[in-house]
């Protein structure tokens, strides 16, 4: 199998998908992670609601190759950039917000900022292969995944342990297998993990107010839900 090479010029190739340039996407990728321990959270409009501001905590911050570090969300069945939350159907990046000193801010914090470029360069992995795992960091806020029962009208929620980082900026939320678990508790990087994006029965991400309101049986949640079993 032949590989690109690196001498072509990609400006040229266009992704079907994104509509961005190869080089572009490349530019794109995280490269570093770094572990939100401070509570602070995005901010985000709905169209349904679009008087009011709506929160989500921040999983982590991350470093892509193009030097610029963005927030970092689960949303729906993938981990987002905050700045490129933009589905007129579910939300509008509006900032980032600490609860602390309640201040509204749209950079990367300058000690986050610090802290992903000095890891990175001191950190510097030479990798072979797409796949390979550059950064394993856990999960800070909560996140359970929806898992759908094949063949049966029913989903359930799974504790995100970690997220793993691969070289081609790929992040995936990493989930238990209960049939491979050798040692308790189930650590990141662990062999009995899997990722939930690349499992047919993975639906979506929740953070654990939501989770813990559907496990309740909290009427309004369940009936989100319900929307969501219809689509299994």
């Amino acid at each position: 199998m032949k590989t690109s090479n690196p001498t072509h010029n990609m400006d040229n190739v266009v992704d079907f998908f994104t509509g961005k340039t190869f080089s572009t996407l490349h530019d794109e990728r995280f490269i570093r992670l770094a572990p939100e321990l401070d509570g602070l959270e995005m901010l985000y409009s709905n169209d349904t609601s679009s008087e009011k501001l709506f929160s989500l905590k921040i999983l982590c911050w991350g470093l892509r190759a193009n030097g610029e570090v963005v927030g970092l969300v689960p949303w729906l069945n993938d981990i987002v950039p905050c700045p490129d939350l933009c589905d007129p159907l579910n939300g509008h990046f509006e900032g980032y917000y600490d609860q602390g000193i309640d201040e509204v801010f749209f950079e990367a914090p300058i000690h986050k900022v610090v802290e992903l470029e000095t890891a990175a360069e001191y950190y510097e992995i030479e990798c072979e292969n797409d796949d390979d795992v550059v950064q394993e960091v856990p999960d800070m806020i909560g996140t359970h995944a929806v898992l759908a029962t094949p063949g049966q009208k029913h989903l359930s929620l799974v504790e995100v342990v970690s997220w793993r980082l691969l070289h081609n900026g790929t992040i995936y939320g990493m989930l238990t297998d209960h049939t491979k678990v050798v040692s308790t508790p189930v650590l990141p990087g662990d062999d009995c993990l899997y990722a939930a994006q690349t499992n047919d029965n993975f639906r979506y991400f929740f953070q654990h107010q939501i989770a813990n309101k559907i496990k309740a049986q909290d009427p309004e949640a369940l009936a989100a839900i319900s929307l969501l079993v219809d689509d299994v």
